[in-house]
């Protein structure tokens, strides 16, 4: 597990679009797993200010994003598919139909695990991006869930929706479901990036760095993983012991 500690969020930004635009480079048809959140828009700006200079095109990757909230209406604004087309997929050359959202149609909420077969008849996940719940979940892999996995639909934690209402206009709001791939699906990826910024994720970081893998903390799954880079500003490492 390589660790880099970088100023800002912003620099954490450019080093993580940098190994997804290497990754690109290196496969041109390359499958990238993606993340929502705040914590990637700085690598999403990275990337986008990269496709428009000309140093990288999207036309043959195929993404695979972690999770969806269960039981907003098609085309909601706070919906993860409309994030991800207007903070990314809008500014680039992929084609819309190679963006894959794990789907909360009635019918597909019945096997969520479907989407596991998806990305593995894709040819698996060459680079995972992730963010950093401060619980330490991942994906919405809450505190409990198990390592072993697969998308399935969960329930949202009280502090996770609370955490999320900053992006709703109050947090009854909230959706309280949402289908996420699970660890197992997230650790089947060839190489994860995991990033995380500010003061409210140290503690989260601090479990990660000092803890063996334990299933209160989700993230310390990622010890189990051959290839983890994580990327981190000053202030998610504050607690890291020296």
């Amino acid at each position: 597990m390589e660790i880099i500690t970088l100023n800002d969020p912003l620099a954490v930004g450019k080093k993580t679009a940098e190994i997804f635009i290497k990754a690109i480079e290196k496969k041109p048809n390359a499958i990238l797993g993606l993340a929502t959140g705040s914590s990637p828009l700085p690598t999403y700006q990275e990337l986008i200010k990269a496709h428009k200079n000309h140093q990288v095109s999207f036309k043959n990757v195929k993404t695979f994003n972690l999770d969806e909230y269960v039981g907003l209406k098609e085309g909601d604004s706070h919906s993860y598919r409309h994030f991800m087309n207007e903070n990314l997929f809008n500014h680039l050359d992929i084609h819309k139909p190679n963006t894959h959202i794990p789907s909360v149609k009635h019918e597909a909420l019945d096997h969520p695990e479907q989407y596991d077969e998806l990305i593995k008849q894709a040819g698996g996940i060459d680079v995972q991006l992730l963010g950093l719940g401060v619980n330490g979940h991942i994906g919405f892999n809450e505190p409990g869930t198990k390592f072993d996995s697969l998308t399935s639909v969960v329930n949202l934690t009280p502090s996770t929706i609370a955490a999320n209402a900053r992006f709703f206009k109050n947090e009854s709001e909230v959706p309280t479901k949402a289908v996420s791939m699970g660890l197992g699906s997230i650790m089947q990826a060839k190489k994860i990036v995991l990033i995380a910024t500010g003061l409210n994720k140290s503690e989260a970081i601090k479990h990660l760095v000092e803890d063996a893998p334990n299933e209160n903390w989700p993230v310390t799954v990622l010890k189990n993983h051959p290839n983890v880079t994580i990327i981190i500003d000053e202030q998610a490492a504050s607690q890291i012991k020296k």
